[in-house]
């Protein structure tokens, strides 16, 4: 009966050692391995996380935000400024978790005030909650933004911005260009000095409690103010050329045209127009072709605006004298089986004779009188084949050809403005130099005695003899005192030339001309340059004399009476019947 008892005992004896307890420290274990797991995967592999999460809710950044610098003519008006406006943004996980887009009266009067379709736009802002920013619109005005403001629609947002504004249009338009939304300057001076315009915004950093609080500086960044560009345009100058042009081009049913001002003694671009132009303020639906610069832009063949060039060439070479007589007859000449002629049998011919006639025959005979390398330096010299300096971009160079074989023909119809093609700007550096006793400036659409022009601008040179060059200018002047009656300018001594170009086609010449005037005043001490292009009228007249000089005496005499630049034709209307009875006295005495 013991032993009963005692094997009953053992057989009932607890273990030790149950399975329960494995199991529980096998969990305790694993719970632990997470957590430590868990630790190095955040501690170790992927720290940033948490910090990232941490700065999302205690890091902000408060931006300094600054507006574009302005751009303003010679004389302070504004050409180019900022406004300040608002866009329009939408955070889509907020609209729908608010519901927003039950409220139907809200969203017709938002797509309503904006012009956009209201199923459009609430699909747009409305169908992926994953998305935080959607942009609506932008650029509203300040009147626009107060009505959405007061809408009260959960989810829609507005931000400051600016917007550029251009007080002159279309009139300097193609000068100061246009930036995109986004206010990055991306045609013209906008374009051209982006950078200084912009400046850089200032930002500082700092971290907030849980209260809002600032508890912590982090960083500070200063802004940099954007700087104020001062060009050399006088906007005067600049809407009366323009009104000029563009009556030109719609009465001569012109394709298009350009009319370039500069001051000859310091390469200053007073005024540089184009027609057809656009409206800067609202570009949509604006063919591409407008936004072109024609001045820097189109070349054209100079035509008889080159002559005075030839002459002055051959002056300086010392195959004529400014005295000699130019025997043109027969009127016409043969080179290399090709035609070189005048209308008409002009006979013998002084040097002033041979530009105030226009004559193809004494040019050509001036042309053939130097060496072919000393004439074309002096074309190179002038100008053709590289660049104004005003760094604006899309300037073409031209066509100026750099060949070592020319033939005779080619030399002649060089000397007379044809086988070279020129931008209207290049021209009228020509005239610049011209007048300005041979000294050749860079030409600047910036004012000059700003920093700007100063570090960026090459030194003038001297270019073409003083003396020379004075005598080509009087020369000019009996151009228009005798031939060009339209380029006159009352009470002021003008000096010219015209131009008139059968435009190029692929290989050969079409139908279509160029008229062209480039000329300088006053006379009796060159203060302007100004060249006139008229493309492809469509009337009966086309020749420069009769569409470009019309445009160069109203433009010029305005330009001289804006500057104040005092009349000098009455000293040489003096000159003149002086001239007049001494040579009268002399026919009377023989």
């Amino acid at each position: 009966m013991k032993n009963v008892a005692k094997r009953a005992s053992n057989k009932y004896k607890p273990s030790t050692v149950a399975w329960r307890f494995y199991v529980v420290i096998a969990i305790v274990i694993a719970i632990y391995a997470g957590l430590m797991a868990r630790t190095a995967y955040i501690q170790i592999i992927e720290p940033d996380m948490l910090k990232k999460q941490g700065d999302r809710r205690s890091l902000r950044v408060a931006t300094h935000t600054v507006q574009r610098g302005s751009i303003v003519d010679r004389n302070g008006d504004e050409l180019a400024v900022s406004v300040p406006v608002e866009t329009v943004w939408a955070d889509p996980k907020i609209i729908i978790e608010k519901q927003a887009l039950a409220m139907k009266d809200h969203w017709q009067a938002l797509a309503d005030v904006l012009g956009q379709d209201v199923k459009t736009l609430t699909k747009r802002v409305g169908t992926n909650p994953r998305k935080r920013f959607v942009y609506v619109e932008r650029q509203v005005s300040p009147a626009m933004a107060n009505y959405i403001r007061e809408l009260k629609i959960p989810g829609i947002h507005l931000r400051k911005e600016s917007k550029r504004f251009y007080p002159a249009g279309e009139i300097s338009a193609h000068v100061v260009g246009f930036t995109d939304v986004d206010d990055k300057g991306i045609e013209g001076i906008e374009r051209v000095y982006d950078q200084l315009l912009t400046g850089t915004n200032g930002a500082k950093r700092f971290r907030k409690d849980a209260k809002g609080r600032k508890i912590e500086i982090l960083s500070v960044e200063e802004s940099t103010k954007p700087q104020n560009i001062v060009l050399s345009i006088d906007q005067r100058i600049q809407a009366l050329a323009y009104k000029e042009l563009k009556g030109a081009v719609e009465a001569f049913k012109a394709t298009s045209g350009s009319v370039v001002v500069t001051n000859v003694n310091t390469g200053e671009i007073l005024a540089m127009v184009n027609s057809p132009s656009y409206n800067p303020n609202n570009r949509q639906n604006t063919a591409i072709h407008r936004f072109r610069n024609r001045a820097i832009t189109d070349i054209y063949e100079p035509g008889s605006t080159m002559k005075p060039l030839t002459m002055l060439t051959a002056l300086e070479f010392g195959s004529v004298a400014d005295n000699d007589i130019i025997n043109t007859s027969p009127g016409w000449m043969r080179l290399g089986g090709r035609r070189v002629s005048d209308p008409i049998n002009r006979g013998k011919l002084s040097l002033t004779d041979i530009l105030v006639t226009s004559s193809n025959m004494g040019t050509t005979k001036l042309a053939l009188s130097v060496p072919k390398e000393f004439l074309l330096d002096k074309f190179f010299d002038a100008g053709f084949g590289e660049d104004t300096g005003t760094g604006l971009v899309g300037e073409s160079v031209g066509m100026m050809h750099d060949r070592s074989r020319w033939s005779e023909f080619e030399l002649a119809t060089l000397s007379w403005g044809y086988g070279l093609a020129i931008t209207p700007l290049q021209l009228a550096r020509f005239y610049s130099t011209l007048a300005n006793d041979g000294i050749k400036q860079p030409l600047t659409i910036i004012k000059k005695g700003t920093e700007l022009v100063d570090e960026l601008q090459a030194e003038p040179e001297q270019t073409f003899s003083k003396g020379f060059s004075r005598k080509v200018v009087n020369m000019l002047e009996h151009v228009v005192d005798e031939k060009v009656e339209k380029a006159k300018v009352a009470g002021y001594r003008v000096g010219g030339k015209t131009g008139t170009a059968i435009k190029a086609l692929a290989g050969s010449y079409g139908n279509d001309y160029v008229g062209l005037f480039a000329g300088v005043a006053p006379i009796s001490d060159p203060e302007i340059a100004i060249v006139v292009v008229i493309n492809e009228p469509g009337g009966d007249l086309y020749h420069g004399g009769d569409i470009a000089a019309p445009v160069f005496s109203r433009v010029m005499k305005g330009s001289l009476q804006l500057l104040n630049i005092a009349p000098d034709q009455p000293i040489q209307m003096a000159h003149k019947n002086q001239n007049k009875a001494k040579n009268k006295k002399e026919s009377n005495d023989a």
